[in-house]
């Protein structure tokens, strides 16, 4: 199984949108330091996530979403998933 997920930093008001296969290491992984982007603040939570069979179609929707290069896009999606 793989990945499409977004995270959010309150220190920072900031979404950031990754794919991965294991989930839980990855946050993990952010939540470290291990990552160049969000190693500016250590409060990144898991707001959305979709999964995927596939590498390729979860690395596609996460382009997709960057893309689009909208918070407001990225909090539709996240309420529209909320509210399901």
């Amino acid at each position: 199984m793989f990945y499409t997920y977004i995270i959010f930093s309150k220190t920072l008001d900031k979404y950031y949108t990754g794919s991965c296969e294991n989930i839980e290491n990855r946050l993990k992984d952010h939540l470290n330091s291990r990552s160049t982007y969000t190693k500016v603040a250590k409060d990144w939570i898991l707001v959305y996530f979709e999964n995927f069979d596939s590498r390729s179609f979860a690395v596609k929707r996460e382009m997709e979403i960057k893309k689009k290069k909208s918070r407001k896009y990225i909090e539709f999606i996240i309420y529209q998933k909320s509210v399901e």
